[in-house]
């Protein structure tokens, strides 16, 4: 084997690249024989990709200057040219996206003389571009930055792995400040105090006795396969780590300019917080959801995934001053601030102008760091459809949080896409460093506002209808937007799902909000509460958080587009009590703030027999089939009658003693001299057909999944159905495709549907009809949907389960063009046939794995399909 000397070693499928390649073959060598090989194959075979996944275009590879001799010496030299293997030099189309990382990778690059037996090889690398790395490798880059590090300067640099994913990866969490005083000056004294007494600090500012003070900056990467958003951040970690100076350039009116950081100055001013990416499973299978499924860039809000609790968590302790999510691939370089709508929940006064300017600044050197010509700022180019009024982005959730929070979508999948995005970066830290202080007076602000329990109209002016009219904050007659503060009863008599309400709790302290309890029973409102009662006070800089989550939303339904659905509404889609309190001087000093707070568990009426467990949360579903899945004998009762309510659960005593601690349920003891109608529950066999967030709902209830050809009840919101596999079974259709699905195949005579468009979603008032399927509801309800459906009729004999209400005011919130059509319509039914039943729900119960409320829906369907 001969040594191939080459003038490169890294080639790209993003840029077209020479290579020289020489190597000493001999006298003998006949220079038209010589063949060349890459990764074992002729560069013959290597052909450029058309469509789907053939490769049959024009060669990737091509000899552009043939074998020749190095004048006076045996030394054979030839120039090849790598081309673009995807014939493009974006790989950002979807069924690319999904293949090109196959061909990453190490490869053998060698000439041959096959007539002497020479063979001249060298090892190249193939990249999609150069700095682009797998998940396995970000780890071992980022401790050969901390070692190069620690060799050339004292920076401080520390390494976090903030939890693990799914399957189990590490969360990859960077710190790099000035020096280890800077974080922990910044953590224990300039936050705290900017959250309790951001007067002071404004004050301190404005006098010029601030002093030295960091501010952080955080990079962010949700979307795994919008791979440059983690490896410019290691080249950012690099620059910043690494360096004295830091040069780029920016264009500004078609003039390019170059700026110099000095990295010591910079990091006099800013703390770096490098969150490589928040989905470790999906940057190894390249794909944009996590292993169950989700899209964590919708799940901030909802926080029903590993993944973004842990991240949230973060962001909620460091209360980032700019905060960037990097994105692609649209069409255009697009940099927010967003459209409106926007969420109320934010001081957008304090936020807007400088989001602008930093955009401005970001899109500016990114255009100076690669070859784009223009970028776009949608609340400057766009009329609507790139709205924030969702807190479920990751920019849009920091927003809640005081900081600048900036989604940022670059259009090219490729080596100058990610010289675009570190350009973004470099843009943001300049930005920052040259406005530090009006930036921090503008975040103390919002800090103000929140303590001092201000409701600023300077926000009005740009919550707008699609009209463009400034509407404001909503208020109806309250004269602040915000409560003085919320209230979370437990005691059962106030509090219609106990778990729910302390898992709220949990959620914000998680999420840097200040919670307390009252130290006495107390009369509020009227009405007398045990002491121990949760209380939020809104007079705190986290306000925004809390609203964002509790407040029953806007009804946005005059505009065109709208990005992604909008309710939140806690309360509401997962099940618990709150009150609202506006009263400043409530509660006196009856009060004490709390650090953490345990889920209940519920309690086992003794010295009976059987009792009673109440329909009443997800929890209590769990418990039970858990129960039959060891052996215990579960009934339904199938009536309601002598406190037991029909849909209800009767157990042995014993049996709750051995397996109830880890459920919270409510129990009751049970009557036993008055006799109840029930029947034996048993555990159907269940399948699943549709989306991730289906599955992942009907598991969390503690179902088993089977295929279906299998199951004794299909769930299904998907347009696939397989008729000869109902025979005998039970089929649960939830949403728009499955309403579709059962009308296109004529299944059920006199059944009808309508819909304005999927997507159309809401929160709905709901009247309920008294039925096992319905069994845990009352006849007023408050229901979520996303399909922008309603059912018109029903076959003879079918029975209506639900109905949206016929009063005018049945729409709460949410964005659903044309939702007047469906006032009075029906929600769902079920109809039993030819040894087959139906059940149709016009609603979704499984979005986001957030409309928990709805879970019971489900549960008590799947039950039914095995009922005797």
């Amino acid at each position: 084997m001969v040594n191939l000397k080459v003038n490169r070693y890294l080639f790209s499928l993003t840029e077209a690249r020479k290579v020289e390649v020489q190597a000493d073959m001999g006298e003998n060598v006949d220079l038209s024989q010589l063949k060349f090989l890459f990764g074992g194959k002729s560069l013959s075979e290597w052909k450029k990709w058309t469509s789907g996944t053939t490769f049959n275009g024009d060669p990737f590879i091509t000899l552009i200057e043939k074998p020749h001799f190095v004048e006076g010496t045996t030394i054979v030299k030839a120039t090849l040219e790598f081309g673009l293997l995807f014939n493009r030099s974006s790989l950002a189309k979807s069924t690319i996206r999904t293949q090109y990382q196959k061909y990453i990778g190490y490869y053998e690059l060698a000439m041959i003389d096959p007539q002497n037996q020479i063979t001249a090889a060298t090892t190249v690398k193939l990249n999609v571009y150069d700095e682009f790395l797998f998940y396995h490798q970000l780890k071992t880059v980022i401790d050969q930055i901390f070692e190069q590090a620690n060799k050339k300067n004292d920076r401080y640099l520390e390494y976090q792995s903030l939890g693990k994913s799914v399957q189990g990866r590490d969360l990859h969490f960077v710190i790099l400040a000035r020096d280890k005083t800077a974080v922990d000056k910044y953590l224990n004294e300039t936050l705290p105090t900017a959250l309790e007494d951001p007067t002071s600090l404004l004050e301190k500012l404005t006098n010029g006795t601030m002093g030295n003070y960091q501010v952080p900056i955080w990079f962010n990467n949700i979307h795994p396969d919008e791979v440059e958003g983690a490896d410019a951040q290691v080249e950012l970690l690099k620059k910043f780590a690494l360096g004295d100076v830091v040069t780029f350039k920016t264009v500004k009116n078609d003039q390019e300019r170059t700026v110099t950081l000095n990295v010591d100055e910079v990091l006099e001013n800013v703390i770096f917080l490098f969150m490589f990416t928040n989905n470790p499973d999906g940057r190894v299978t390249n794909t944009r959801r996590n292993s169950n499924g989700f899209d964590l860039n919708r799940d901030n809000h909802f926080q029903t995934q590993v993944e973004t609790r842990l991240v949230t968590q973060e962001i909620a302790k460091w209360t980032p001053l700019s905060f960037l999510d990097m994105h692609g691939y649209i069409s255009g370089f697009l940099i927010e601030p967003t459209t409106p709508p926007h969420n109320p929940n934010y001081e957008y006064d304090l936020l807007y102008n400088n989001m602008i300017e930093q955009a401005h600044s970001m899109g500016q050197a990114g255009l100076g760091n690669s070859d784009f010509n223009s970028y776009l700022i949608p609340a400057l180019d766009y009329k609507d459809g790139w709205d924030d009024m969702s807190p479920g982005y990751t920019p849009m959730y920091a927003m809640l949080h005081g900081s600048l929070g900036h989604t940022i979508e670059i259009p090219a999948l490729s080596q100058n896409g990610f010289r675009a995005m570190v350009g973004i970066g470099l843009g943001a830290v300049l930005f920052v460093t040259e406005n530090k202080d009006t930036l921090y007076k503008n975040q103390l602000e919002i800090f103000k506002r929140g303590v001092n329990g201000e409701d600023n109209r300077a926000v009005d002016k740009y919550l707008v209808n699609a009209s463009g009219d400034a509407i404001g904050r909503i208020r109806g007659e309250n004269k602040n937007f915000f409560p003085d503060y919320y209230l979370i009863p437990f005691h059962k008599n106030q509090q219609k799902n106990n778990l729910e309400a302390h898992r709220m709790i949990q959620y914000f302290l998680r999420n840097g909000v200040k919670v307390k309890q009252t130290t006495k029973y107390m009369k509020i409102n009227g009405r007398m509460y045990p002491k121990g009662t949760f209380i939020i006070p809104m007079n705190q800089a986290k306000r925004g958080v809390v609203n964002a989550m509790l407040y029953k939303g806007d009804n946005v339904s005059d505009w065109g587009a709208m990005y992604d659905p909008i309710v939140v509404n806690f309360p509401d889609l997962r099940g618990f009590t709150i009150t609202e309190i506006r009263n400043a001087v409530a509660f006196d000093q009856y009060l004490i703030e709390i650090k953490s707070v345990m889920t209940p568990t519920g309690k086992v009426i003794p010295n009976v027999p059987k009792q009673v467990l109440s329909n009443t949360n997800n929890d209590t579903i769990k418990l039970v089939i858990t129960l039959i899945m060891n052996g215990a004998v579960v009934e339904k009762a199938m009536e309601t009658k002598g406190g037991v309510t029909k849909g209800d659960f009767i157990v042995k005593t014993n049996d709750l003693q051995a397996f109830g601690n880890s459920y919270y349920f409510e129990a009751k003891s049970l009557d036993t001299s008055n006799l109840i109608k029930t029947e034996p529950l048993k555990l159907p066999k269940v399948a699943v057909n549709g989306s991730s967030h289906l599955k992942y709902s009907v598991k969390e209830l503690g179902f088993d999944l089977v295929k279906q050809e299998n199951a004794d009840v299909i769930v299904s919101d998907s347009s696939s159905l397989i008729v000869s596999y109902l025979s005998g079974k039970s089929y649960v259709g939830i949403g728009l495709a499955a309403l579709t699905a059962v009308k296109n195949r004529g299944l059920l005579f006199g059944y009808n549907f309508v819909y304005t468009r999927n997507g159309h979603e809401g929160l709905v008032k709901a009247k309920i009809k008294d039925h096992v399927l319905t069994s845990g509801y009352k006849t007023n309800e408050l229901l979520y949907t996303t399909s922008g459906a309603w059912i018109t009729s029903v076959p003879v004999g079918a029975e209506i389960l639900a109905s949206f209400s016929d009063s005018d005011d049945f729409y709460v919130a949410g964005w659903w063009p044309g939702h007047e059509e469906a006032k009075g319509q029906i929600l769902a039914f079920t109809h039993s046939f030819n040894n087959t039943t139906i059940t149709l729900f016009a609603n979704d119960l499984a979005f986001g794995a957030h409309t928990q409320y709805n879970y019971r829906f489900l549960a008590n369907s799947i039950f039914d399909s095995v009922s005797s």
